[in-house]
């Protein structure tokens, strides 16, 4: 007798969960029994017929069979009886069947099941179309699951495969598994079609988008459903696709063998062809703004980036991959169809971009040998003190002047930005001893600096490197100097000279340009400092003890001189960096200026390197104003309050810059003392607490041998102090720009022929060396930390062998107090660029200004009434 049937029947005969349901109770089958045609069995107490000579009769035959169940036929315990025949002979003499050891078919070994949702583009004809219309097209996904290498379409009943010789297996499908998958499409609005349109034959039923938003599933909830274990295939012709990009390529062009400029190119792999990435970029960046004024941190990681190609393909790239590039590119972003240029000297930035960035960097074998060059630039070596240098350098200053060879070397240049006090006159007058040395100084040096520091320099130059021929233009006989300029090594001048001597120092050519006090040239629009870019010189140096004062615009002017091109143009440096940084508290762009300027920045501070400087102790006494001064303070406060309100509502903050100001300014009169305010007779008996505090600390300070410098903004403040230290009987010499003979009071304070030293503190916070005072004392704050601490540097310094001690005088409650706050915010962003704190910058708004006109604690709202309006007219 022939076999009857193979099995492959069974999935035609019986849906898969009827056979799932059977393949359960094979072991349960008993008294099975093949008597042509019938196929009989007991299981579980049901009478199990089955006409199996009908039912395989033909391909398409139905089953044949009954059961004595409820159901009556085409029920699990048919399924089981045909799954327990399989695993028996129906040849032989008709009769009992022997059941094989293992009853049931064998299982196929697979791997755990993979979801696979396929995405189809289709057209169609709807019935309803006329031979005119176009066709329409129909979007649809179809679903199907993976078991090994066995696919199974949702819908599929089929249980059985046959392995690799043509064996029948049982394949384990997981049933109730597939039927939640297919739920969980539900959660991103894949549904079945409730009227197909289209049917497409093997591929199971078809599935719409009721959102219809296929950029949105593609780019979100493909990712929620791959988390979940499917798999997405998409046809070629699937009318939505986004090829998601992560990969990005450098390609770097070298100009010419001597440019001092790359031309960059980001370029993706798209389907094997290389696509340039920032023509796609631009139209992004330009319509979303967050990506180009400082705001990337409020970009998500995950959110998706949409570009299309020219020719209409749709890429993604992650938020998150994308970003450090930006924040290291967007200053450059220029035009449509110009290239990323960058300079040689910004090899930090180069660096950068394969580091942070992580793009993989292409270029010709020339180009690519040029930029390893400088990625692999020489290490600093250390340079020993040239011969007849008259002094000792310390550890430290012995760094600082390899790192302005190792400058000079590469043809970059740099401030040397240490603290007030730690020599950086000297180890730049070993610098250029150096050069002379070495036969590189055949042109000659020139140092521009404040007019205060002339003397110092002439001194120090002397003292030091009395081999270096120095010449100092200075005084109404200058003119007859200028011929003598290129047989000088050393050529001092001053910044309110530099452009009235403009055509005779353009005259000549330069080894070295050098600013002091390169933070006096705040201004580029000054007439110093478009001096400064007209004279031709080989290198240029900086030096400055706060090369960041009050904002990043500062920094940006002296790399503009140092570097040109550097930080781009102001206006760029503006919008990619000073602003997000000061305004939008942008710490990635902080972290990413201060890498690119710690190549070019050479900063120590004291506490860092002279551990043989003594102590300095720092004390603020908090005074409370009372009585007269108190009501004043209160009377002024509120007609000021009134009046920068009724102003910014007019016009805004930013044009009423000047109000703000002086509204600030009358508050800080009335703080240090009444008769300061202009203009308002109550003042003169309002009285000083400061003063009072004043007069009680400075006598039994002079009585313990102190040594004091004291330091106010307002002269008219210090010639009231000296009218007190009269009254006191107490000595003093004054500084203020007005004295016209500096060298005089700083020999008399050194000499100790007076115990105070009174100095405004814009004359006297540079140029100053006071090393015999042990105690400063500030009256009143400034607005900028770094102002006041240079002034303290007069006396806290290398030649200090006694602790300092620090002083500063605060009207408790008051604007004063406002100011300090701001002062650490200020010295935050300065943190945040020169020491790479990565710090959020300080900013100046409507909340600081709400701050500083608050009332005295305790003191009552006062509304501004006659008195109140005088000073604001004042």
């Amino acid at each position: 007798m022939a076999v009857v049937f193979t099995g492959g029947e069974l999935s035609r005969w019986l849906d898969a969960g009827t056979l799932g349901k059977g393949n359960h109770l094979v072991s349960a089958v008993r008294e099975l029994r093949y008597q042509s045609p019938l196929l009989t069995a007991q299981l579980e107490g049901w009478q199990v017929s089955i006409d199996l000579d009908a039912s395989a009769r033909t391909p398409h035959s139905p089953l044949q069979s009954r059961c004595t169940c409820p159901v009556g036929g085409h029920c699990e315990h048919v399924a089981a009886v045909l799954l327990a025949a399989l695993a028996t002979s129906l040849e032989g003499t008709p009769g009992l069947l022997r059941p094989a050891a293992k009853p049931t078919l064998p299982t196929l070994q697979t791997q755990a099941m993979t979801p696979i949702l396929h995405l189809h583009s289709m057209e169609y004809r709807p019935t309803w179309l006329t031979e005119r219309d176009a066709s329409q097209w129909l979007d649809v996904a179809t679903v199907a699951f993976e078991y090994g290498e066995h696919v199974r379409f949702l819908d599929d009943p089929s249980l059985f495969v046959h392995g690799a010789e043509g064996q029948l297996y049982l394949l384990p499908r997981d049933l109730a598994g597939e039927a939640r998958r297919e739920a969980e499409l539900h959660s991103v609005h894949l549904h079945r079609e409730r009227q197909p349109r289209i049917v497409l034959d093997g591929g199971g039923p078809l599935f719409e988008l009721r959102s219809f938003d296929w950029t949105r599933f593609l780019l979100e909830d493909v990712l929620r459903l791959e988390a979940l274990g499917w798999k997405i295939e998409t046809d070629d012709a699937f009318r939505h696709r986004i090829t998601r990009v992560e990969e990005i390529d450098l390609d770097v062009r070298s100009m010419s063998t001597d440019s001092a400029a790359f031309d960059l190119a980001l370029t993706i792999d798209v389907d094997g062809r290389s696509v340039a990435l920032v023509p796609l970029l631009q139209g992004v960046l330009q319509s979303d703004p967050r990506w180009l004024r400082g705001q990337l941190d409020a970009i998500g990681d995950d959110e998706n980036v949409l570009l299309t190609t020219a020719g209409n393909e749709r890429l993604a790239l992650r938020a998150g991959r994308l970003k450090p590039v930006i924040a290291l590119l967007a200053d450059l972003f220029g035009d449509h169809g110009q290239p990323l240029r960058l300079q040689v000297h910004d090899r930090g930035r180069l660096q950068a971009l394969q580091d942070a960035a992580q793009l993989r960097l292409h270029s010709s074998n020339d180009t690519r040998a040029r930029v390893q060059r400088l990625l692999d630039a020489p290490a600093m070596t250390a340079v020993p003190a040239p011969q007849g240098l008259r002094a000792t350098l310390r550890s430290y200053q012995l760094e600082g002047l390899s790192w302005l060879q190792y400058l000079r070397q590469q043809g970059l240049g740099g401030v040397l930005a240490d603290d007030m006090g730690l020599g950086k006159t000297l180890q730049t007058l070993a610098h250029l001893l150096v050069e002379k040395q070495s036969g590189r100084l055949d042109k000659p040096a020139l140092v521009v600096m404040p007019t205060s520091l002339l003397h110092n320099w002439q001194s120090e130059a002397a003292r030091f490197t009395p081999d270096l021929r120095v010449l100092a233009l200075h005084g109404p006989a200058r003119d007859t100097q200028f011929d003598a300029i290129a047989a000088h090594d050393l050529i001092l001048t001053t910044y309110p000279l530099l452009w009235r001597d403009e055509q005779a120092l353009q005259a000549h050519s330069y080894h070295l340009l050098i600013l002091d006090e390169a933070q006096q040239v705040k201004n580029p629009r000054s007439r110093a400092a478009a001096t400064l870019r007209t004279l031709q010189a080989r290198h240029r140096l900086c030096l400055t003890g706060t090369p960041l004062e009050n904002h990043l615009g500062e920094l940006w002017t002296q790399f503009d001189f140092l570097l040109p091109g550097l930080l781009g143009s102001e206006k760029q440096f503006n919008q990619h960096w000073r602003h997000p940084i000061e305004r939008g508290s942008d710490r990635r762009r902080a972290q990413l200026l201060a890498q690119r300027m710690r190549p070019f920045i050479l900063r120590r501070r004291k506490d860092q390197v002279a551990s043989e400087l003594p102590p300095k102790t720092v004390i603020t006494r908090t005074v409370a104003m009372e009585g007269g001064q108190r009501e004043l303070y209160e009377t002024v406060r509120a007609a000021m309050e009134k009046q920068v309100r009724e102003a910014i509502n007019g016009s805004g903050l930013a044009r009423n810059h000047i109000v703000v100001l002086d509204a600030l300014l009358k508050l800080r009169q009335v703080c240090c003392d009444p008769r300061l305010l202009p203009g308002h007779a109550p003042a003169r008996t309002a009285g000083s607490a400061k003063l009072d505090l004043l007069r009680e600390m400075l006598p039994s300070m002079v009585e313990e041998g102190r040594r004091i410098l004291l330091f106010s903004q307002f002269t008219g403040m210090l010639a009231l102090i000296a009218q007190a230290l009269d009254a006191l009987g107490l000595a003093y010499v004054t500084l203020t720009g007005d004295t016209q003979n500096r060298v005089t009071p700083v020999q008399r304070f050194m000499d100790g022929e007076v115990p105070v030293f009174l100095i405004s503190l814009k004359a006297g916070g540079v140029g100053l060396n006071l090393t015999a005072a042990d105690t400063v004392i500030h009256f009143d704050p400034w607005w900028n930390p770094a102002a006041e601490n240079q002034a303290t540097d007069r006396a806290h310094r290398i030649g200090q062998d006694q602790p300092v001690f620090v002083y500063k005088l605060i009207a408790a409650g008051s604007v004063e107090e406002r100011i300090a706050e701001l002062q650490q915010r200020k010295a935050e962003l300065a943190d945040a660029i020169l020491e790479g704190a990565g710090g959020a910058g300080p900013r100046f708004d409507a909340a600081d200004l709400e701050a500083l006109l608050a009332p005295l604690p305790g003191a009552p709202a006062k509304r501004p009434g006659r008195a109140g309006r005088r000073p604001a007219q004042a």
